[in-house]
């Protein structure tokens, strides 16, 4: 006796990805492996540790050498922290890479047919970006305010972490520098170039508070401690020639906004342009 089988049913055909949800986690954890998995990404962060640390260590032994002691408007705080400056220029070339390296490269065309709403992927690399920054750059301030007490204390200049300033300078440093790459982040958005937007963060933070020494100073003052740089620099111990300075916190504040303003404007044009 033959048994005939009846058919089962035709196999349905599933679409790529289909099942799977597009949740916010799940795009953080994608741009995090796009960052950690580029050498451009962490050599340009490598790079600023050993500017915060190697020439926060040439400046603050500078300085340790003079017969007259520290600079005026210098503190052993901000001495030993002064490659933080110099830091932000790699930064920012990392902030701006997060981005417009996937324009350069045609590959933010498949970032956006994955994640459609745009939005979720700008936030991701925003995270991404300031998580990463935060902490290298947080273990790079302490290793060079230790680095650098210990060049001045032959001079009995040095400072402690528990000196007032000490603890929030360290910690500022890091917080200066992630919202100064968050900040070339949305340059890198809203300009999708990165030799353009390099050149422009290097405008804002390297070129135009110099300029403003040409000014005179019954202009300047009332609007150069207002510079993304100098209301920022507040955080770290110092003044830095900046006649009328903010408070270190109010400076910060001054410094999140332009961030913000520029995200804002970043997120505008991601939803209303092609890529």
């Amino acid at each position: 006796m033959t048994t005939t089988l009846a058919p089962g049913p035709a196999p349905t055909a599933v679409s790529p990805g289909q099942g799977l949800r597009v949740t916010q986690l799940r795009v953080v954890r994608s741009e995090w492996t796009k960052f950690r998995s580029l050498r451009s990404t962490l050599y340009t962060l490598l790079l600023a540790a050993v500017f915060m640390v190697g020439l926060g260590a040439l400046f603050t032994g500078i300085q340790a050498g003079q017969a007259n002691g520290l600079d005026p408007g210098q503190t052993a705080i901000s001495t030993s922290l002064t490659g933080t400056f110099f830091a932000q220029l790699s930064i920012g070339v990392l902030g701006v890479l997060v981005i417009t390296g996937e324009y350069s490269t045609g590959m933010i065309r498949a970032s956006l047919a994955v994640v459609p709403a745009r939005l979720p992927m700008l936030w991701a690399k925003v995270a991404v970006c300031a998580c990463a920054v935060f902490g290298t750059m947080l273990v790079a301030s302490l290793a060079a305010f230790e680095l650098g007490q210990v060049l001045l204390s032959g001079k009995h200049l040095d400072a402690s972490l528990s000196d007032p300033g000490a603890l929030r300078s360290i910690v500022g440093a890091a917080l200066y520098l992630t919202v100064a790459a968050l900040m070339a982040l949305a340059l890198g958005a809203l300009l999708r170039n990165t030799a353009a937007a390099i050149s422009t963060f290097v405008a804002v933070f390297f070129v135009i508070p110099p300029l403003t020494l040409l000014l005179p100073a019954s202009w300047s003052d009332h609007f150069v401690q207002y510079l993304p740089s100098n209301a920022g620099g507040m955080l770290i111990d110092g003044t830095y020639g900046v006649a009328h300075p903010l408070s270190p916190w109010t400076g910060f504040a001054v410094m999140c906004a332009y961030a913000v303003v520029l995200i804002g404007f970043a997120a505008w044009r991601l939803r209303r342009a092609d890529a």
